[in-house]
Formats: C-alpha cells, structure tokens, sequence
C-alpha cells in the first residue's frame, strides 16, 4: 500500500551490561522473539566493528538453514568485543488488511534486531539503546490515515488507486470494524512482546517510539480503548 512508510521501534538500555555480559543479556532478549511460524528462525546475521562505516567483519545469510537463538549466540561468540555491534533478522506474524478480500491476512513481517557495545561507534549506545528493535511499519499497529482510536483524525486522499481501494474498504464499517480489531490485536501482541522483554532482561530503560508519531504509547493506548 503507498502510504508513508514511517517505522517503528524499541530502544532498551541494561542496568547491568559489559563485555562480559553482552551475550547473556542478547541471548536473553532473542529468546523473547515471537518468531514467524510460516517462517521461523533467524535468517541473517551481521557484525560490525568499531563504527557503522567500517565493512562488516562478519556475515551469514541464514535463509536456506534459519537459527534459532542458541545457535546465533554461538556465531558469535568469535567476535566479542565491546567495540562491536550485532544485527538480526527474522520474522514475526502480524496481520494486514487486504482490502480486496475485505478481510485481515496473517503473514510473516520483518524484524530487525541489534545489540551496540559500548564500545561501538562512539558510544551510539546512549542513544540507541544496548538492544534495539525495528519492528517494521508504524502503520501496522497505529493504522492508515488516523481512522482508527477513539481521537480520530482527519484522514488523507487517497494517492494513487491502491490507496483509493483501501478507502472504499474501509467506508464499509463492518470492514473498518475488522481493521480496528486487527490492529488492536497487532498492538497486544506488540506490548505483550515488549513486556516479556522487560521481564528476561535487566531493562534500565526502555522507550517505544515511531517516526510518524509524536507519542507512539498513547497513541497505541487510544486505539486499543475504542470499541464499535
């Protein structure tokens, strides 16, 4: 769908966190990933050194044999240092609306996934997070067009016949009523993964945040309180 493709993320600074303790507390973490069960595994690792500009020192692309979590630890392992900076991928089920079929399809969406030495890249931890997670589109748990949420607001033209489709799907409101349900349930199971992080690992601070939204947790907050 053409809309503005704004991203979602999740920033986690440790209270406890060092080189020694990097792999523990990563491992931690990845344990919590809610893994596609049409694509399970993690399909990509990447480590850098010293800072983003420098060429990975080290590179798998797992897709024809995905890892699970105890194996990606193991890979790397020969590259702990606090100057580096780890890269995952993998896939978690979430639904989107398909406006021709007039109904929620589950599929597989990207994860992005990084654990930042200290050491790494000046310091980028401070303002990244020791973890950080993209969990892809915004739009998967605010909605297009803020038509969803009790504070609902004006919605964009459609730009493009894609985008008019979607439009036409949802003046039905038996069609805007499933988009609702779907993306309050895109956003549980969001928070509901977010608090089991919290739970595995010393969290000192977390912040969930999008590019779109100015206060991505109220706004979340305000789509799960509307009903009807």
């Amino acid at each position: 769908m053409g809309f503005v493709a704004n991203l979602s993320y999740l920033n986690i600074w440790c209270a406890d966190f060092s080189e020694e303790t990097m792999l523990a507390r990563f491992g931690a973490f990845l344990g919590t990933v809610p893994v596609s069960a049409k694509r399970p595994g993690f399909t990509h690792l990447t480590v850098r050194a010293v800072d983003s500009f420098e060429a990975p020192v080290f590179e798998e692309d797992l897709r024809a044999l995905p890892l699970h979590a105890g194996e990606i630890l193991d890979l790397m392992k020969e590259h702990l240092h606090a100057d580096v900076s780890y890269q995952v991928s993998c896939h978690w089920d979430l639904s989107v609306f398909d406006a021709a079929a007039g109904s929620p399809q589950s599929g597989p969406q990207a994860l992005e996934i990084f654990c930042h030495g200290e050491e790494y890249d000046g310091g980028l931890w401070r303002e990244s997070g020791h973890m950080e997670v993209c969990f892809g589109f915004e739009h998967l748990f605010t909605g297009h067009a803020g038509m969803l949420g009790v504070e609902r607001r004006a919605g964009a033209l459609p730009q493009g016949s894609e985008e008019a489709r979607f439009f036409e799907a949802m003046a039905w409101p038996e069609n805007l009523e499933k988009y609702q349900q779907m993306t309050r349930e895109n956003i549980r199971k969001l928070l509901d993964w977010v608090e089991r992080i919290e739970q595995a690992v010393p969290a000192q601070r977390v912040r969930l945040w999008s590019e779109g939204e100015e206060n991505l947790e109220a706004r979340l907050e305000d789509i799960l309180a509307k009903r009807g």
